[in-house]
């Protein structure tokens, strides 16, 4: 069946770890008639968690897609990992929907990475819901989850459907929006039921509530609730689809999954009121003519000519290369010809696809707002941008986290590298929060991503799948050399082989400049003591000099460097002599200018709870951390710090063991800084050590 734009609904199913958005994922295609029979992540037979390292691990790795109908609707469902290392995944998944349903755990209200998920949809201006899980658990509070998402997000959650009980004595939920109640079906579905009457006060009330929201959404509404103290029920769904696109309210729905419950009125008000992908747009770049390009908005409309954007690149075992796509405008239909406009390709799209987890499901085309998958294409792979043949159109590339975790890594045996480089291409092209590259200064294989846990399943899978031994280690921190003070040197390259000889002098001087200005050369010649044709030969044996250093052989930075004189032979003058000349006195001045080592530090936030703030501080401290500020929300703290690169290493292991896996950080980047003392010493007694290394093998 072939589904148009305005009957298309699509939700990100997003959490804290252990929520259950995986189970609520499964339920939910129970609930909607996608799947005869619910399994649980224990089983290892889930529709959303298919990969072999997610059953043998029992958590979600990578993003699931599946869909149910549900009042004529196509709700399409995107079940998102939990661990802020596959961050990434989440972060395709908001973009490719409008509609972010975060899970709550009942008994533990909002958590770290609730919180930073519901930051990530305020950049985004997302729309969004909760909904409360295990309320058939113990210790689990409906009230005070509600209580906690008001208190950390300033905000009054609306309630669209409530509990009745809680642990043992959990019975089902009363749907505010229809008026009814719906018992806990255990192994089948849910039944719907009148609504108890020891419930229907706290049901008014509730309804209250959301007809104030449906009013808050239209301001000829709010005219008519003034005046009547009451909604229409035509009214009443008009407005909530208006308030909740324009991100006015935020519903918040209970359930108990294992116990199908709660499922089918969230069904019912997603397909009913959730924002459809008409009331969404994505952002792209427009070149012109004359070759500026702006920024533009571009809505999801089904009646302008084909773009799309490729979300995700996987590899399938049977299927191949995978692409799923997310159609911004017109239609993509399969035996038809797009432009891989990322790539300036044409692409003939063969077959086209949606799918149930795993489960792929051929169709013929795919409308404006929905989410499908291309099988087995030459050249799209993630953030490219697909038209009907317009190739001044880009659209944005997914807004990623840098990577927080590193380590460098080599296969045991030399007929593996080549292997192994392929392998962690392919892996970084299917997660973008993934890097390799090989670092030409320190001479290693780093790959980085966003925790250790990340970083070992991948490796695991490539040891698994390919079949090689490899060995992981602490990358080396790519140090700097400056000066600190002004000198100069002149040196005279000369050297008589019979017939032409190599003459060059040249003076220099060099003084330190600020930091992060890198590089100055300056040509104070005067009087053609050095010919103009030589000069550049003088640059580039400055800049050789300048890539190994005088102390530890680290590359030379926020140095000036001016030619003053020299002198030249009219017949054994080369550029080449020049060039040994210059960077032989550089080096030679680099010696005499009271030379530094310099160390990356960077820009470090941690979120943590309240309870573990003071460890953390501590530890931050032992790490010669400097702390810039902190800010306490509900119970979750966030330090903002620079640290030396060299220090935060092993931080994602660190402060897992700190805060008993709970903790979370983002790193960037931030400036280079002196270093003397032991820990220069042993910087450079390390940097001896890798060189003698080096030349013994």
């Amino acid at each position: 069946m072939s589904y148009t734009t305005d009957l298309i609904k699509n939700v990100a199913i997003a959490g804290h770890g252990q929520t259950g958005k995986t189970s609520l994922f499964e339920r939910i295609l129970f609930a909607g008639g996608a799947i005869a029979k619910p399994e649980t992540v224990e089983s290892g037979k889930t529709v959303g968690d298919y990969a072999p390292e997610e059953i043998e691990r029992k958590i979600s790795v990578h993003t699931a897609l599946g869909h149910v109908d549900r009042k004529g609707k196509k709700l399409n469902f995107f079940d998102t990992p939990g661990s802020s290392d596959f961050v990434g995944d989440v972060i395709l998944s908001f973009r490719a929907s409008e509609f972010a349903l975060l899970t709550l755990d009942a008994s533990s209200g909002v958590q770290i990475e609730t919180v930073k998920l519901w930051r990530n949809l305020d950049g985004r201006k997302k729309p969004r819901g909760v909904f409360v899980t295990k309320m058939d658990g113990e210790r689990a509070d409906f009230d005070k989850a509600l209580a906690d998402i008001k208190e950390k997000f300033k905000l009054s959650p609306v309630a669209v459907t409530l509990p009745m009980g809680s642990g043992a004595a959990y019975k089902g939920v009363i749907d505010i929006l229809n008026e009814k109640a719906y018992l806990a079906g255990g192994e089948g579905v849910e039944k719907e039921a009148p609504i108890p009457a020891e419930y229907q006060e706290a049901a008014a009330t509730a309804r209250e509530r959301l007809i104030e929201a449906a009013a808050e959404g239209d301001d000829s509404l709010m005219g008519k609730y003034i005046e009547s103290g009451s909604l229409e029920a035509a009214d009443m769904h008009a407005g909530l689809v208006e308030a909740l696109a324009a991100g006015a309210f935020v519903p918040v729905f209970a359930g108990a999954t294992l116990k199908n419950s709660g499922l089918l009125p969230l069904l019912d008000f997603i397909a009913e009121a959730g924002p459809d992908p008409r009331t969404a747009k994505d952002v792209a770049l427009r070149t012109e003519a004359e070759g500026a390009t702006a920024r533009i908005d571009v809505p999801i409309d089904p009646d302008k000519p084909l773009s799309a954007l490729v979300i995700r690149t996987t590899y399938d075992q049977f299927s191949g290369k995978l692409s799923w796509v997310k159609v911004i405008t017109g239609k993509l239909a399969t035996d038809s010809e797009a432009l891989n406009v990322s790539e300036n390709k044409k692409e003939r799209i063969g077959k086209l696809y949606i799918c149930q987890g795993k489960k792929l499901e051929e169709v013929r085309e795919l409308c404006a707002g929905d989410v499908g998958i291309v099988t087995k294409s030459a050249s799209f792979k993630t953030n490219d941008t697909i038209t009907a043949g317009d190739a001044s159109l880009t659209f944005l590339p997914l807004r990623l986290p840098e990577p927080v975790h590193s380590v460098a890594v080599n296969a045991l045996a030399k007929k593996d590298e080549d292997k192994l480089g392929e392998s962690l291409v392919r892996a970084a092209e299917e997660d973008k929060t993934f890097r390799y590259q090989f670092n030409a200064e320190t001479k290693e294989s780093v790959i980085s991503g966003m925790g250790e846990l990340q970083i070992n399943i991948t490796l695991d899978k490539i040891k698994a799948n390919q079949k090689i031994d490899m060995e992981t280690r602490i990358p080396r921190v790519a140090y700097r050399e400056t000066i600190t003070r002004k000198a100069g040197a002149e040196y005279t390259h000369k050297k008589q082989t019979g017939g032409h000889g190599q003459y060059g002098k040249v003076v220099i001087e060099i003084a330190p400049l600020p930091r992060g200005a890198s590089y100055q050369f300056v040509n104070a010649i005067f009087g053609g003591a050095i010919p103009k044709n030589y000069i550049p030969g003088v640059e580039k044996g400055i800049v050789e000099g300048m890539a190994r250093g005088t102390m530890a052989q680290y590359p030379v930075v926020d140095v000036e460097v001016k030619i003053v004189d020299g002198k030249y032979h009219p017949v054994d003058s080369s550029e080449l002599s020049f060039k040994l000349a210059a960077r032989n006195a550089f080096r030679e001045s680099m010696r005499q200018a009271n030379p530094t080592l310099l160390e990356p530090v960077m820009n470090l936030t941690v979120f943590v709870e309240d309870k573990y703030l003071g460890d953390v501080m501590s530890d931050l401290s032992g790490k010669r951390g400097k702390i810039l500020g902190q800010d306490s929300v509900g119970g979750i703290a966030e330090i903002r710090a620079e640290v030396p690169q060299a220090e935060l290493l092993r931080y994602s292991i660190d402060l897992r063991s700190i805060t008993s896996g709970t903790g979370s950080f983002g790193v960037a980047f931030d400036h280079y800084a002196p270093i003397s003392g032991r820990i220069a010493e042993d910087v450079i007694k390390a940097a001896e050590a890798f060189k003698t290394a080096e030349t013994e093998e």
